[in-house]
């Protein structure tokens, strides 16, 4: 899914799609507090849960990781021609980090993460 705009209803779009994709699991979401996260109209799909972290807190988010990695072995001494081939950089580094489930979970499993989700 890609979208020019970040509102309430691409959030839903976003949210169903994770949802369809992850059909089978149980996925606990950490956000920070835009406006699109937090929508009066925002439908949650049964199998996601929203944690939101506090304001001004991006050390405490693990996409914050993912991004670092991606820049570091995506990106680090490389330059594009095009937004479009950047954006192709982009997509191929997160599809091979989703390929590596346990790399993925040492990046974003932190312990207050897995503490919210035994509760």
């Amino acid at each position: 899914m890609t979208s020019e705009k970040m509102n309430t209803e691409n959030m839903n779009r976003f949210l169903k799609q994770v949802s369809r994709t992850h059909e089978r699991h149980f996925i606990v979401m950490v956000l920070d507090g835009a406006p699109s996260h937090k929508g009066k109209e925002l439908e949650v799909p049964e199998n996601l849960a929203l944690v939101f972290l506090p304001s001004y807190s991006p050390e405490l988010n693990p996409a914050e990781q993912i991004w670092n990695v991606l820049r570091r072995d995506y990106f680090a001494n490389k330059v594009f021609d095009s937004l479009d081939a950047a954006t192709h950089q982009a997509e191929l580094g997160l599809a091979n980090m989703a390929a590596n489930r346990q790399a993925l979970k040492s990046l974003t499993n932190w312990p207050w993460i897995s503490v919210i989700m035994n509760a």
